[in-house]
């Protein structure tokens, strides 16, 4: 698989694609709505990425910019198997991978300068750890991150983080997190949490991580999830995501979508078996009314973007 995340204008969102995938959303693309291909690396960094532009009956438009204004190239390409080599080869970071096509650079204006933040260290400390506890959980893209920490100091009259603010704080605050996960050594506990999820998803049990806001939405959502043939569910939601982050192990929701309590008790038992299989330990009475906690819990989940 190649550590790369694939985003297509028609909002389709890949993660971790075989080079066979990739190929075919290069050969793919051309149609109305569906033109471009946007490549980020795993974990995302900021200023790097590979995209290329297409409509049919045209050439490709590649372009890959590596971190800064002036590492920023543009190039035309006739075929989509030379893009799909290209792409490849980028997404595998190969040296020379970048010796194919003639880049040329591509100028898109002079940047602009970013103000410093007008803040009292009072609502900086706060705005960072409320940035930072969201990076913990390890579910939030940049965007989604810069999005919080434009908006949690945000009053009815007064929106003292702008947008470009937003997004230097969260850039500087993801790569600190970027450098301290490249220290983790194997699978983590989120890496094992994720497997008994699809193995649970695959058994008949509809599984959903950092699923809506809040229980009230989880328990009136998570049957839109489901396949027909879904016995059961479970889930946690992102408040649960916030403890676990902070240490306080993991809670997770479940039920039988016949509403039986015998069918919540028997997917109940399903999930603490495959919590199990993967290592992970369990809190749970066999009480259906009752949540399932995973605890203890060593909380590091690898940032994606």
């Amino acid at each position: 698989m190649l550590e790369i995340v694939v985003q297509a204008e028609n909002g389709e969102r890949r993660v971790r694609v075989a080079a066979g995938e990739l190929a075919g959303l290069v050969r793919r693309i051309g149609g109305g709505g569906d033109r471009f291909l946007v490549l980020q690396r795993i974990p995302d960094l900021p200023d790097v990425f590979a995209q290329v532009w297409h409509e049919a009956g045209g050439d490709y438009t590649l372009e890959y910019r590596d971190g800064c204004a002036d590492r920023h190239f543009q190039a035309v390409v006739d075929a989509p198997g030379a893009v799909v080599a290209v792409l490849t080869a980028w997404a595998r970071e190969e040296a020379g991978w970048d010796g194919g096509p003639a880049w040329s650079p591509l100028d898109l204006g002079p940047v602009r300068t970013v103000p410093p933040l007008d803040l009292g260290d009072e609502e900086r400390a706060s705005l960072e750890q409320r940035v930072r506890e969201v990076l913990a959980g390890g579910f939030a893209s940049r965007a989604e991150l810069a999005e919080v920490a434009e908006e949690y100091l945000v009053t009815r009259d007064r929106r003292p983080v702008s947008r470009e603010q937003a997004q230097a704080l969260a850039d500087r605050l993801w790569l600190e997190r970027v450098a301290e996960q490249a220290a983790w050594r194997g699978e983590t506990d989120p890496e094992r949490l994720t497997r008994a999820f699809t193995a649970l998803q695959e058994a008949g049990i509809t599984a959903r991580e950092n699923f809506t806001c809040c229980r009230s939405c989880g328990e009136s959502e998570i049957g839109g999830e489901g396949a027909p043939d879904a016995r059961g569910f479970v889930y946690f939601h992102t408040q649960c995501t916030d403890s676990a982050a902070a240490g306080h192990g993991l809670t997770l929701l479940y039920g039988g979508f016949d509403g039986s309590s015998e069918t919540t008790a028997a997917t109940g038992r399903e999930i603490v078996a495959a919590l199990a299989a993967v290592g992970l330990p369990a809190e749970w009475d066999g009480d259906p009314g009752r949540a399932i906690t995973v605890t203890p819990l060593d909380w590091r989940r690898r940032l994606v973007g």
